[in-house]
């Protein structure tokens, strides 16, 4: 949890401060979910299924780790095991605007997926997230094709 609450403590320098009872990791339960990298861990992806689709769920580096490709290696192994699942696409929400969300998930491959392209199980994890407040700064939905 030391790299997730360190990681959102970035979010403070473009004004985005998460509500509290957002940690994600705690929530994980199954341990094939979190790929992690580094030990001590250095940065994990938490995964999960919608729509038939694998979902990042979080993708998280500590700061002090940055810069060291941890992250690029992190979506390459979710990649992969999306495709070893048979996952025809790999899911995530992030923030339009944070150089390190959705302009680095581009760089990585994925794009915007627009609403009417998301299936009922994505469209209520959007509104969840809407509900647990984390929607204070323009979030979207993008994907990453596995084939």
């Amino acid at each position: 949890m030391s790299v997730e609450l360190a990681a959102d403590r970035l979010f403070e320098q473009v004004g985005i401060t998460f509500p509290p009872g957002t940690t994600m990791i705690e929530e994980a339960g199954d341990p094939g979910r979190v790929l992690v990298e580094g030990e001590p861990p250095a940065g994990f992806a938490l995964m999960g299924q919608v729509d038939g689709h694998l979902h990042l769920d979080q993708l998280a580096v500590h700061p002090e780790s940055m810069r060291r490709g941890i992250g690029g290696r992190l979506v390459t192994a979710v990649l992969d095991h999306a495709r070893a699942v048979g996952a025809p696409r790999v899911t995530l929400t992030t923030y339009r605007d944070v150089p390190w969300n959705a302009p680095w998930y581009t760089r990585h491959g994925f794009a915007v997926l627009p609403p009417e392209e998301w299936g009922p199980e994505l469209r209520a994890l959007v509104e969840h997230e809407r509900e647990l407040g984390l929607e204070v700064a323009p979030r979207v939905v993008m994907s990453a094709a596995t084939a």
